[in-house]
C-alpha cells in the first residue's frame, strides 16, 4: 500500500492547479494526482475553446466572478512566466434584434460591477472591430483572450513533479474506507493511504463524493457541445470572438465564433443531452449513464421546463443548416460550405433535485475530505484561483 498526504482526484486542469497550489504552498506535504485516463486534461480540460474569460456574465459577489477576474489575471501570469502562448484578442457580444437590448444591458451593468474593461458600443463602432458581424448593438470586452489550457496542464503537472508531487495515470478511483485518522484510496492501480482527499473527478465528481461517503447535492448530467471548424477561405469573417446575447435561463452561451490560440476559427457549441457521461459523438451509448440522467428527478423536471428549448438544440445537432442559420445570425455570410466538422467537448452540468441548472461552483467540505461538485466554465479560466481557494478550505483541516 502506497502512502501519500494527499491525494487529488482528477487530472483535469482544476485538479493539477489544486495540486499545482499544495506543492506550492506546502512543499513538504507528499501530494499524487489519480487520473482515470493514460494521459492528462483528456475531458472538458482537452476538449473546451481555450478561452480566458473576463468574468463579465457573472452574478456580483459570486464565486464565479471572484475567481474568474482573479484567476485570468493569475492565468496570464503564469503563462507569461512559463512562456507558453496566450493572445488578448477582445470579444464582442452582439444583440441582433431589439429585444436582446434588455439583456445585453444587464451584461454590461454586471461587467462594470465586477471590474470588467468593456464598452458599450453601437453597430458603426462593432463593424470597425468586426467588419462581418450582424448586430444592433454590442459590448466590446478587449480583454477577453485565448489560451492552450492542455499545455497549462502539462507544465502544472511538470512542476509539481518537480516538488516531490506523484502523477498517477489509469488511475481510476473505485473506492474510499476510512483507516482510523488516514482515508484509504482505492484505485485501478493499487491502494493509497492518506491524510487528505480532494474530488476534482469533473464529470464523475458526483460519484466520487458518493464514495467518500458524503451525499452530493447535485447530479451530474453530460451535455454534449458540437463544433465545426471554418475552412481557411472563410476564416477572415471573423477576427477575434465573437458571441451572441445568452439566454438568461441557461449556464449556456449559445453557438458563437472563437479564433483558436493554434490558429483557425471554431463554431459552437450546441449543448445536446449526451447519451453517455463521456459522449462525445451522437452514436455513444451507455446504459448506465442514461439510466442514471433519465431516473433523476432533477432531470425530468428541467425536461418538462424546458423540453422545447431541449428539441431545437438536437435539431440543430442533426440538421447542419440549422446550426448554420443560428451562427448566420452573427455572421450572415457564413454558409454551410464554409464549414467543417470538429471536435465534440461534455460539459458536467450539475443539476439540482428541483431541476435547477446549478451555475455557480459547487464544493462541499467533510473531515479530511473536500468534494468540488461543480466547476463549470470558467473554471479553466479560474483554476489557479479554484486551486487556491480549495486548499485554503483544505489548509483549516490540517
Amino acid at each position: 500500500m502506497q502512502q501519500a498526504d494527499i491525494a487529488v482526484i482528477g487530472g483535469g486542469i482544476v485538479g493539477l492547479a489544486t495540486a499545482y497550489n499544495l506543492t506550492q504552498r506546502f512543499p513538504e506535504r507528499r501530494v499524487i494526482v489519480l487520473e482515470k485516463e493514460a494521459t492528462l486534461a483528456q475531458h472538458q480540460t482537452g476538449h473546451n475553446s481555450g478561452v480566458l474569460h473576463s468574468g463579465i456574465y457573472y452574478k456580483p459577489g459570486s464565486l464565479k466572478a471572484i475567481n474568474c477576474r482573479a484567476g485570468k489575471q493569475a492565468m496570464e501570469d503564469f503563462c507569461a512566466a512559463e512562456g507558453i502562448a496566450y493572445e488578448i484578442c477582445g470579444k464582442v457580444i452582439v444583440a441582433t434584434s431589439p429585444d436582446e437590448l434588455p439583456a445585453l444591458q444587464r451584461i454590461y451593468e454586471r461587467g462594470q460591477e465586477n471590474g470588467v474593461r468593456c464598452a458599450m458600443i453601437e453597430r458603426e463602432h462593432l463593424k470597425e472591430i468586426e467588419p462581418h458581424v450582424a448586430g444592433i448593438k454590442a459590448i466590446h470586452v478587449p480583454e477577453s483572450g485565448i489560451v492552450n489550457y492542455p499545455q497549462v496542464c502539462e507544465r502544472m503537472a511538470a512542476r509539481i513533479q518537480e516538488r516531490n508531487g506523484t502523477i498517477m495515470t489509469r488511475a481510476a478511483v473505485t473506492g474510499m474506507r476510512r483507516d482510523g485518522a488516514q482515508i484509504v484510496v482505492q484505485s485501478q492501480v493499487g491502494e493509497f493511504t492518506v491524510n487528505y482527499v480532494v474530488n476534482c473527478a469533473g464529470l464523475h465528481s458526483d460519484r466520487v463524493t458518493a464514495l467518500s461517503g458524503q451525499q452530493p447535492a447535485v447530479k451530474i448530467v453530460p451535455f454534449r457541445g458540437e463544433y465545426f471548424e471554418v475552412k481557411h477561405e472563410a476564416q477572415h469573417l471573423c477576427r477575434h470572438l465573437v458571441y451572441p446575447v445568452p439566454d438568461p435561463n441557461f449556464p449556456f452561451l449559445g453557438v458563437h465564433f472563437t479564433r483558436m490560440i493554434k490558429g483557425g476559427v471554431e463554431c459552437g457549441p450546441n449543448a445536446v443531452l449526451a447519451f453517455a457521461r463521456e459522449g462525445y459523438n451522437k452514436l455513444d451509448f451507455n446504459a448506465g449513464d442514461l439510466w442514471e440522467t433519465l431516473s433523476y428527478s432533477g432531470f425530468r423536471k428541467m425536461a418538462a421546463k424546458y423540453w422545447q428549448t431541449g428539441l431545437g438544440e438536437m435539431w440543430r445537432s442533426f440538421s447542419k443548416a440549422a446550426f448554420v442559420k443560428a451562427l448566420q445570425r452573427l455572421i450572415p455570410e457564413i454558409q454551410a460550405d464554409d464549414l467543417e466538422p470538429a471536435h465534440a467537448g461534455i460539459r458536467a452540468q450539475a443539476l439540482a433535485p428541483d431541476g435547477a441548472l446549478v451555475d455557480d461552483f459547487m464544493i462541499q467540505e467533510m473531515d479530511r475530505i473536500v468534494n468540488v461538485c461543480n466547476a463549470p466554465s470558467p473554471g479553466a479560466t479560474a483554476s489557479l484561483t479554484i486551486g487556491k481557494y480549495i486548499v485554503e478550505k483544505l489548509a483549516r483541516q490540517f
